[in-house]
């Protein structure tokens, strides 16, 4: 791949990220927001591990694990919480 290659797939992840971003705020019910929630931090794991490949420091990598393994903790976090919400209503 071409550095312009690495620049177009990095705008339309940062165009599907604003998006998600979008259903974050917008959307009506907790199960959308937890689902653009978790379309962010995927979107934001691959410009991590484009931004490796691109740049040819596999460090990167390391940190996009990390972060993968943080975003899945939060997400279950957040759904056991209004898990437990709607149950009490």
């Amino acid at each position: 791949m071409t550095p312009f290659d690495f620049g177009i797939v990095s705008y339309f992840l940062v165009a599907s990220s604003i998006l998600g971003l979008v259903r974050v705020v917008i959307g009506p019910t907790t199960a959308d927001r937890l689902v653009g929630i978790n379309l962010v931090a995927a979107q934001v794991l691959a410009l991590i591990v484009i931004a490796a490949v691109d740049q040819k420091n596999w460090a990167y990598l390391d940190v996009a694990l990390v972060y993968d393994i943080f975003g899945f903790i939060g997400i279950l976090a957040v759904a056991r919480f209004f898990g437990k919400r709607e149950e009490k209503q």
